[in-house]
């Protein structure tokens, strides 16, 4: 009976608004109980210790913000290392927002190119101008950044002429947004000597975010999915392709490795 009851009770609620469905239908459980039906991803992906992976880790992250929506520092810190490990010259990410990451990546690699949203397609959406100035913030004036405004989904990336050692995919993180970036990396690099890195697969360093998980994963072809992993103490997957030594992510478990910080501040001159 009490069944029965809340059931009327949750019609009374979607009826007069659907796009309560989305949130049922796109609701996390819903994700995860994918991930283990169809990959065996009780726990999500299996991890790889960010200090084994580069035999120590150490790495300057200039320029940051500290501010809403932002990377971890150590998601950048990635970022820069692995451009570094794998000698990327060619650099793809798709999600620009003020632009850190790319400035970041731009300090040790040759070419870069961003692709986001054109400016009054944001404005459009959010209808926040505040929130369309920050955009590309930190990269703008780099010349060895290319801003390409578009919408990934529609953007022709063979006019880019590129075959890409490193893709960035943080643009939006909505399931079939992240399925479709992830088909689109994969169609754009070498998959034998790139990678590719997800930012947001993880809704903090210990917690997996599933949709996101459940769009890199079906959206990669099914011989590479071996070899993508979380990074630990990050938001990050990577595609690696080929196997690396890895660990099940449990959380809560004691930490066996420590960061320093060092935090300088400063005023930007305007």
């Amino acid at each position: 009976m009490q069944k029965i009851k809340k059931l009327f009770q949750a019609l009374a609620l979607i009826l007069p608004r659907p796009w309560l469905l989305n949130e049922i239908i796109h609701h996390s459980s819903v994700y995860r109980k994918r991930a283990i039906k169809e990959y065996m991803l009780e726990n999500g992906l299996p991890s790889v210790d960010i200090v084994k992976l580069f035999n120590g880790f150490k790495e300057t992250v200039y320029p940051y913000a500290f501010l809403e929506g932002g990377s971890l520092p150590t998601d950048i810190a990635l970022l820069k290392a692995l451009a570094k490990k794998y000698k990327v010259e060619n650099y793809l990410e798709i999600g620009t927002w003020r632009g850190e990451s790319v400035a970041n990546v731009a300090s040790v690699v040759k070419n870069c190119y961003t692709v986001n949203l054109p400016d009054d397609t944001i404005m459009d959406l959010t209808d926040d101008a505040k929130y369309v100035q920050s955009h590309r913030f930190f990269s703008e004036k780099l010349p060895n950044v290319k801003h390409i405004a578009a919408n990934s989904h529609e953007f022709d990336f063979t006019s880019l002429n590129t075959v890409f050692d490193m893709v960035f995919i943080d643009g939006d993180h909505h399931y079939d947004s992240v399925k479709k970036d992830t088909e689109t990396a994969f169609s754009i690099i070498d998959p034998e000597k790139s990678i590719i890195v997800w930012h947001d697969c993880m809704s903090s360093p210990e917690f997996v975010r599933w949709e996101v998980l459940m769009g890199i994963m079906d959206g990669c072809p099914a011989e590479k999915r071996k070899y993508i992993y979380h990074v630990s103490n990050t938001l990050c997957a990577v595609y690696f392709g080929k196997k690396m030594e890895s660990e099940v992510l449990i959380p809560y478990l004691l930490p066996d490795k420590k960061f320093t910080i060092e935090i300088t501040g400063e005023k930007i001159q305007k």
